[in-house]
């Protein structure tokens, strides 16, 4: 049996990630495809608009077979460190022969020979350009950029292979590999349509995931654009007819509260938090009078070498109470403590006794029984999870209420869903 793997966001899901998993069966001689996807908060920062379950749907019904949840520490991390989270999990799960991405270059074996011979395992030139550029001021991906120019000054297109945002994640998809000495192969498919950060919607062509989301807000509740259906499977059209959409600043109040609460014991309150350190801790203390939005707020910190991406990570890592010691403690642990399914199809249910079979972590089917197979980093990772899943239930269904003015049945859901992480931290602490 020949499995697959992709990684992915599904932010909403859409006809490009379906050409994806055709092209997967079409050409891969595969016979499942598992996807890892992050669950409610993605890598720039923001919340997934509609929430994981919903999202896994999506996947189920156009062509995967099996979706495991990226846990939030990966999901909100890096680039590096989303790949590093990402590929971990899926080589631990020990049977996937390929792990299949989208790229601006579409050639696996220059992606392949590019990473191997420069950043799987970094030249001391490669460190001491990247290191120059970080003291002049520039963020690390533009640092990162000019370094590798500066190698590869004779080469034009090196600057473009390491500028695009799809190929800069599957270099760190393949140095994950390597670096892992995994046998999964790495292979690539050229990406078609519109960029990431496109807003066009042309019908002859694939949309960005950006570009959907930005028309679902435009509409109005109840209804969503017409010209959405021409870019989204129809299983998922009639999904987002029935969902309330989040974005950054619907969490901006609960953000604001969490913060006020911390900057009373003074400028470096924000140090401890995930990938924030003192100098940003600072500028958020001292811009935290101004505080408007979420957006508004990020904007205002931006600086020349920290991104907006990069500061609503940081953000959202505060929000969730994410720390810098437990991501830490994840990378000493080789990353993925657990795979946590979210959903399956029938042929996934087979690959799935494969996996537990096979996997060396534990494949947690219900948060319950993480209970009896995870203890420290691998039990905080999980009551993150959690936390950050009743974070955004809570304020999707907050929502929902000022949308519709009417109660409906939901809150007795999130009171269930809140008890059981209340049992999970209960016995992670006894």
């Amino acid at each position: 049996m020949k499995v697959t793997a992709v990684i992915a966001e599904y932010n909403p899901f859409h006809n490009g990630h379906l050409y994806q998993l055709d092209t997967i069966r079409q050409t891969c001689d595969t016979d499942s495809i598992i996807v890892v996807m992050s669950g409610d908060f993605m890598q720039r920062g923001i919340p997934a608009i509609v929430d994981k379950y919903e999202r896994c749907q999506m996947a189920l019904d156009n062509g995967a077979d099996l979706v495991f949840e990226l846990p939030v520490y990966f999901a909100l991390g890096s680039a590096e460190y989303f790949a590093q989270g990402a590929v971990s999990l899926i080589d631990k799960l020990g049977v996937v022969d390929f792990l299949h991405f989208g790229s601006e270059s579409g050639d696996a074996s220059l992606l392949y020979r590019f990473t191997s011979t420069t950043l799987a395992h970094e030249s001391d030139a490669y460190r001491t350009a990247l290191n120059r550029h970080l003291k002049l001021g520039c963020s690390f991906p533009a640092a990162r950029d000019n370094a590798l120019s500066e190698l590869f000054s004779d080469d034009s297109g090196i600057k473009q292979l390491v500028s695009a945002p799809n190929n800069i994640l599957g270099i760190e998809y393949i140095k994950a590999l390597i670096q892992r000495d995994s046998t999964i192969k790495p292979v690539t498919l050229a990406r078609k349509g519109e960029g990431y950060a496109s807003d066009s919607l042309a019908p002859d062509s694939f949309a960005s995931a950006n570009a959907i989301r930005r028309a679902l807000f435009a509409g109005t509740q109840n209804r969503i654009p017409d010209r959405i259906k021409d870019h989204v499977p129809t299983s998922v059209y009639a999904s987002l007819q029935q969902n309330t959409f989040l974005c950054t600043n619907d969490f901006s109040e609960l953000l604001l509260y969490k913060m006020l609460q911390d900057a009373v014991s003074g400028k470096d309150a924000f140090a401890a938090y995930y990938d924030i350190g003192a100098p940003l801790s600072h500028t958020l203390h001292n811009k935290l009078p101004g505080y408007t939005t979420f957006e508004d707020f990020a904007l205002s910190c931006k600086t020349r070498n920290l991104t907006y991406t990069r500061i609503c990570r940081g953000l959202m890592h505060i929000l969730l109470d994410m720390t810098q010691e437990n991501a830490d403690a994840l990378k000493q642990q080789d990353y993925a403590q657990y795979a946590r399914l979210l959903g399956f199809t029938a042929r996934g249910r087979q690959l799935l006794g494969s996996i537990k079979a096979n996997a060396s972590i534990p494949v947690i089917t219900k948060p319950s029984s993480a209970l009896r197979h995870l203890s420290g980093t691998g039990l905080m990772s999980l009551r993150s999870d959690i936390h950050a899943a009743d974070i955004y239930d809570s304020v999707r269904q907050q929502k929902r209420i000022r949308l519709s003015d009417t109660v409906s049945n939901d809150p007795l859901n999130m009171i269930r869903h809140n008890e059981l992480t209340r049992q999970i931290i209960k016995h992670g602490q006894t």
